[in-house]
């Protein structure tokens, strides 16, 4: 890759069989899901050594986001690539149809709980569906103690954990440390840092169909990392009349803005990379005079190099635009 060849570049989901999950990405992602299993997750963007996203078309088309980085971070990342060895975020589409995991993730700091190679995992949500009955647990009741974790029951969890009924369009920042679930038919989008690192309080007691147990729990050291100080979580407040580009979240390791949109809009940034998700509707992004298309459920990763670019609705289009603070 060199700057004369540098273009958008869009990516191939990958999927994941989640016990708790179901067949709505299809729907999201328009695309037909593997077998016939639930499938709880598809990985939009993700630089992980097991599962690597690749270009879903163009020159680059095949080449891992894991192979452009070793090759190119510096015209991927900009200023952001002394930070670091490989794309600092993870975008996921989640289809909860049963039940997550109550669980929590470690802080950067906790080294003792983080395996070399990784990070710590703080993440956000934008709910896309959620059905009657959904539920998002989020953060922990006043006075609940680390007994209360441990022991953590059907009965018990609505006393310990605080709650909502989530409603489309809720963003929600979850900070590492922050005890979480979510249940009950709710499709989200997330972004997190590049982490793969989750430590289980509780999980309902639920058998995994595919091996016949119960997954294991990391109770201690999901312990270990909660934040007891932080009390319930809650979604990002929603303003009345919500602009055509509209902050949801702005936290040290990641941005995100929607953008609701029929006319042209600029995306991207000079210096540091961008990643659109489109959510509904269709477009492209222009750059170099080339139009590069990108409809409902595709992720496209604008490098660093590019600058800003122009995005031209066919309609009216919804956006995420993920980036990485450039912080001193």
């Amino acid at each position: 890759m060199d700057l004369a060849s540098l273009q958008p570049l869009p990516f191939d989901p990958i999927f994941q069989y989640r016990p708790w999950g179901g067949r709505r990405l299809a729907d999201w992602l328009g695309a037909p899901l593997p077998g016939d299993g639930p499938i709880g997750e598809a990985w939009l963007l993700s630089d992980r050594e097991d599962r690597s996203s690749r270009v879903a078309c163009g020159p680059f088309m095949g080449r891992s986001i894991t192979d452009l980085m070793a090759q190119s971070a510096q015209l991927i990342l900009g200023r952001l690539a002394p930070r670091f060895a490989r794309f600092p975020l993870l975008l996921k589409f989640l289809d909860v149809s049963g039940t997550l995991s109550v669980q929590v993730h470690p802080p950067d700091g906790a080294t003792g709980l983080i395996p070399t190679g990784e990070t710590g995992k703080t993440e956000a949500w934008v709910v896309l569906d959620a059905r009657p009955g959904s539920r998002v647990y989020a953060g922990l009741k006043p006075s609940t103690t680390a007994m209360d974790l441990r022991t953590l029951s059907q009965p018990t969890v609505d006393r310990a954990l605080a709650s909502f009924a989530p409603r489309r369009g809720q963003s929600l920042l979850i900070e590492a440390g922050g005890v979480h679930a979510v249940g009950g038919g709710v499709v989200v989008f997330e972004v997190q840092e590049n982490s793969d690192v989750t430590f289980r309080l509780f999980d309902w007691d639920h058998v995994d169909p595919a091996t016949g147990h119960l997954r294991a729990l990391q109770v201690e050291e999901a312990i270990a990392c909660v934040d007891f100080a932080r009390g319930a979580i809650l979604p990002m407040p929603e303003p009345p009349s919500p602009p055509a580009r509209q902050a949801l979240v702005d936290c040290s390791h990641f941005q995100m803005w929607r953008i609701d949109s029929s006319a042209v809009f600029t995306v991207g940034a000079t210096g540091t990379p961008r990643v659109l998700v489109c959510l509904n509707g269709a477009g492209c992004v222009e750059h170099a005079g080339t139009d590069f298309a990108l409809g409902r459920g595709g992720t496209m990763l604008l490098p660093a190099a590019l600058g800003a670019c122009r995005f031209r609705p066919e309609g009216q289009v919804t956006l995420l635009e993920i980036g990485v603070p450039d912080l001193p």
